[in-house]
C-alpha cells in the first residue's frame, strides 16, 4: 500500500545553514532535480513578508516562485512554508494552480489559538494547508488533544509531529503516533518532521514505513540531511529505502546529482550533522542553541555542561533565551570563597617583581627570540603561565580559570614544578595538596558576556588588584577564524565559528583597553589586541 509520500525540504530547513542564499540558478537545479527524482511534495522556501533576494529561498509572493518551478511537474506537489506572524494573509494571492499548492503554517505553542485562525484563511485561498505545530514532543497529552480538536474541525491537508529537539525513539513517536492516529479525523494526513540530533531520524522514518495503516503519511526529508545543526532525515536514504522495502520508484540518481553538483560544495563551506552539542541538548530535552552556548565558552568539562541543561525549567527548555543560559552559566561558575589569604600572599611574593605572562597562543613558538629578549634584559622575572604548564618557558606560577584545561595539565603532570594558582570554580578535590593559591572567580570577571570570565583577562584583573603596575604577556595572540594552530600546542586547539571570532576579538579588545587605562601592558609577541 503506497501510504508514504516523502516532502523534501532541503531549500527551506537546508537555508539555515547558508542563510538561504542557494543562487537562482541553484534553486532551480534542485527543483527539477527533486521533480524528476519523483518526490511527492518538494517545499520550494520560506514564504513571509520583506524583501526578496532572487538568489535567495526567502519568497515575498507565490508568483516568484512559479517563475522557478519546472515545466513539467509530474505528479510532484510545491509549497511553501511560513512561520506565523511572518505574513500578512493579504499579501497571499489567491490559489490559481499555477504556482505552489501548499502551505505549511509553523508556530509555537503560545501561539496556537491565532494561528489555526491564520490556517483557516489559509485554507479559504484554496491553499492545502498543513498545521505545523513546533516542539510536538513537549506538549502534554492533554493539550496535543485539545488541538486535535481544532484541527479536526479545520480539516487542513495535513497535521504534524514535530521532533524539534530530536530526542525521539522508536517508543516515544509510536505512542504520540497512535495517539494522534486514533484522534485525528482520518481524512487528514500525518507528517513528521524529525531533527537528528540522535542520529535517530532514519530509523524513526523505518517504523512509520512499517507500520501497518491505513492512515497517509508525510515522511520531512532534506537532500545529504542539510538543516540547521544536527541536521534532518536523508531524502536519499528514505527514498532508496522505500524502493527497497516498498517498490517504489524514486530516481535516487537526480538526488545524488544534487549532493554532487550543489549541496557537497556547501557541506565543504557549512557545517551540519551529529555533534555533541546537539546530542547533549537531546538527551536533556532543550533547545541545542544552549548546549552550543556552553560548549562555546570552552572552559566547562562536558559532565558540567549536562548539569547545567539538566537545571533549565521546563518552561525555558523549548525557546532559546541566551541571557537566562548565561546566567546559569555564571551561577554554575560562582563558587565564591574569601580570597584575601590567597591575594595577600601572592602580593607578597610578586612585589618589586617584573611580571611575564604567558598566554598558550602560538606566538610563543614562532616568535620565542622575543621573550629569549626579554628575559636576557630583565633580572628577577616572574613568569606566570595561563592554562598551561608554559611549555618550554618553565614558569614560577600556572594560572588556570578553565576546568577543562586544570583536568588535562593535572593529568599530564608527574611533578608540580610550578605553584598554582587557581580561581574558586575549578574543580579539585584537595585544593591544599594541588593549588598554592585559590582566587575568587565572581571577583575577576569582566562586563563582555562572551569573554567575561576569559582566563587571560582574568589574570590580568587578578595582578590589577595585586597593585601590579606593569606586565609584559606573550602569547596573547587573539583569536583567528579557520587557521590552524592557533595555539601553542595541538591540545589546545578549538574550534568556534566566524561569527563567534569575530564578536569575542572585539571584547576582549574593550576590555584590554579598560584594563590598560590601570596596568601597563606590553605586548612583547604579536597580538591583535595591542
Amino acid at each position: 500500500m503506497s501510504n508514504i509520500s516523502l516532502l523534501d525540504c532541503t531549500l527551506r530547513d537546508g537555508g539555515y545553514i547558508n542563510n538561504w542564499k542557494f543562487g537562482r540558478a541553484n534553486i532551480r537545479s534542485i527543483l527539477s532535480r527533486l521533480t524528476k527524482a519523483g518526490i511527492d511534495i518538494v517545499e520550494t522556501g520560506f514564504l513571509e513578508d520583506g524583501l526578496y533576494d532572487p538568489d535567495s529561498s526567502l519568497f515575498t509572493d507565490v508568483e516568484q516562485i512559479k517563475e522557478l518551478l519546472p515545466e513539467n511537474r509530474g505528479n510532484t506537489q510545491f509549497v511553501a512554508m511560513t512561520r506565523y506572524g511572518h505574513m500578512d494573509i493579504n499579501n497571499l494571492r489567491e490559489y490559481d494552480g499555477t504556482s505552489i499548492n501548499g502551505i505549511r503554517v509553523t508556530f509555537h505553542e503560545n501561539e496556537a489559538e491565532e494561528a489555526i485562525e491564520f490556517c483557516k484563511k489559509v485554507n479559504e485561498k484554496g491553499y492545502k494547508t498543513y498545521v505545523q505545530p513546533v516542539g510536538t514532543t513537549s506538549y502534554t497529552d492533554e493539550y496535543l488533544l485539545r488541538l486535535i480538536r481544532t484541527v479536526n474541525e479545520l480539516r487542513p491537508f495535513a497535521f504534524y509531529i514535530v521532533d524539534t529537539l530530536g530526542l525521539m525513539r522508536k517508543n516515544d513517536l509510536l505512542r504520540m503516533y497512535f495517539l494522534v492516529d486514533n484522534n485525528l479525523d482520518p481524512d487528514i494526513i500525518i507528517g513528521f518532521h524529525s531533527h537528528n540530533n540522535l542520529q535517530l531520524s532514519f530509523s524513526n522514518a523505518q517504523e512509520l514505513v512499517d507500520l501497518h495503516t491505513k492512515r497517509r503519511i508525510i515522511l520531512d526529508s532534506s537532500v545529504y540531511g542539510m538543516g540547521r545543526g544536527a541536521g534532518n532525515l536523508n531524502t536519499e536514504l528514505i527514498a532508496q529505502h522505500l524502493n527497497f522495502t516498498r517498490d517504489y520508484a524514486y530516481n535516487t540518481d537526480y538526488l545524488l546529482e544534487i549532493i554532487d553538483e550543489t549541496i557537497d560544495t556547501l557541506s565543504k563551506k557549512y557545517t551540519w550533522g551529529y555533534s555533541v552539542p546537539y546530542y547533549l541538548a537531546a538527551i536533556n530535552n532543550c533547545h541545542p542553541n544552549y548546549a552550543t552556548y556552553l560548549m562555546n565558552r570552552k572552559t566547562l568539562p562536558v559532565k558540567s555542561i549536562g548539569e547545567i541543561l539538566k537545571s533549565i525549567r521546563p518552561d525555558q527548555r523549548e525557546l532559546y533565551n541566551e541571557q537566562y543560559v548565561a546566567e546559569l552559566y555564571l551561577r554554575f561558575q560562582k563558587h565564591h570563597i574569601d580570597d584575601r589569604q590567597s591575594v595577600d600572599g601572592l602580593r607578597r611574593e610578586l612585589n618589586g617583581k617584573k611580571v611575564l605572562v604567558i598566554a598558550p597562543g602560538k606566538s610563543i613558538n614562532t616568535q620565542r627570540e622575543s621573550i629569549d629578549a626579554y628575559l636576557k634584559q630583565h633580572e628577577n622575572v616572574t613568569i606566570i603561565s595561563i592554562n598551561f604548564d608554559g611549555d618550554w618557558i618553565n614558569p614560577d606560577y600556572c594560572f588556570f580559570s578553565n576546568n577543562k584545561r586544570f583536568q588535562r595539565f593535572i593529568e599530564s603532570q608527574r611533578e608540580l614544578s610550578s605553584k598554582i594558582i587557581i580561581t574558586s570554580n575549578v574543580e579539585i578535590e584537595d585544593q591544599s595538596k594541588l593549588a598554592s593559591y585559590v582566587v575568587n572567580y565572581s571577583d575577576y570577571l569582566n562586563r563582555q558576556p562572551l569573554v567575561n570570565d576569559n582566563a587571560a583577562l582574568m589574570l590580568i584583573a587578578l595582578l590589577i588588584r595585586l597593585e601590579i603596575p606593569e606586565i609584559a604577556i606573550a602569547g596573547f595572540d587573539g583569536f583567528h577564524y579557520g587557521k590552524p594552530n592557533n595555539y601553542a600546542g595541538d591540545d589546545l586547539e578549538n574550534t568556534l565559528d566566524k561569527d563567534v571570532v569575530n564578536e569575542m576579538n572585539r571584547q576582549i579588545s574593550e576590555v584590554v583597553r579598560e584594563y590598560g587605562k590601570t596596568i601597563r601592558l606590553n605586548f612583547i609577541t604579536s597580538s591583535l589586541y595591542q
